[in-house]
């Protein structure tokens, strides 16, 4: 789409993941199963218990969860814990979605193991996919509306980006999310 200046719009930044739906849907199998937020998050927790007890790592806070309900983001690493009890892919929040529902259904994971983005993957497979188009940093950001340090940054991310920005690169390479999630033992 070009602007009256000349300039491309950013494409992908129509059709995001839908964080205001994910948490109408956490919302739902709340009321239907009658927990507070403090029970959903503890389930939500709970998916990777023996992990957990290994670990000892920090559970999942319910204002994670309801925080969302005021805010248009989430980590795509919380958003994964949530897409899990919920059983559904990031696809299914993304408006008109090409990718078949089959592909995208999210990798098994047990009570040792928690679903992760990988993202070095998802930076590696940007970053080819980058060069063959022959895209500069600044470019593929506008294409994508963020800017080249949130696509730059993702190389060294130690946890997490937004969820938004996660789908819109899995939407520009034309991959499903599975691509880049693993059932990790951290």
């Amino acid at each position: 789409m070009t602007e009256p200046n000349g300039s491309t719009a950013p494409s992908f930044a129509n059709g995001d993941f839908d964080v205001a739906a994910l948490f109408e849907a956490l919302d739902a199998q709340r009321v239907a199963r009658k927990l507070s937020w403090r029970g959903v998050a503890d389930e939500i927790w709970n998916q990777s218990a023996t992990l957990n007890g290994q670990r000892r790592d920090h559970p999942i806070s319910p204002a994670t969860l309801t925080g969302m309900a005021t805010r248009s983001n989430t980590s795509c690493q919380h958003a994964l814990f949530m897409l899990r009890w919920l059983g559904r892919s990031p696809e299914s929040f993304m408006p008109g979605s090409a990718i078949e529902p089959a592909m995208t259904a999210l990798p098994l994971a047990g009570p040792d193991r928690r679903l992760r983005w990988s993202l070095k993957r998802l930076y590696e497979a940007m970053d080819a996919q980058r060069r063959e188009q022959k895209l500069s940093w600044p470019q593929l950001a506008h294409e994508l509306g963020c800017t080249a340090n949130q696509l730059t940054g993702i190389r060294t991310a130690r946890f997490a980006t937004g969820m938004k920005l996660a789908m819109r690169i899995v939407r520009w390479l034309n991959r499903p999310a599975r691509d880049f999630i693993t059932a990790a033992k951290w």
